[in-house]
């Protein structure tokens, strides 16, 4: 993950939309896919914290340099 782009967000709201669009889909495929779509962050804020949910808890491996 990067930095927040609102560009980025928007092309990857654009794929999930595409794929929700396509007639071939199970209940459980679009209910998934309609979570992904109403999931993705288009606010900076909201990117960042999940950024620090997702990454918290990983322990830094032995011998690499932390600059904290």
């Amino acid at each position: 993950m990067g930095p927040f782009n609102l560009m980025t967000q928007l092309e990857r709201r654009a794929q999930v939309l595409a794929i929700l669009q396509q007639d071939n889909l199970s209940e459980w495929a679009r209910g998934f896919w309609g979570q992904v779509f109403d999931t993705i962050a288009m606010d900076e804020g909201r990117y960042n914290a999940r950024v620090v949910t997702l990454y918290k808890d990983i322990k830094r491996k032995q011998g690499w340099i932390s600059y904290e």
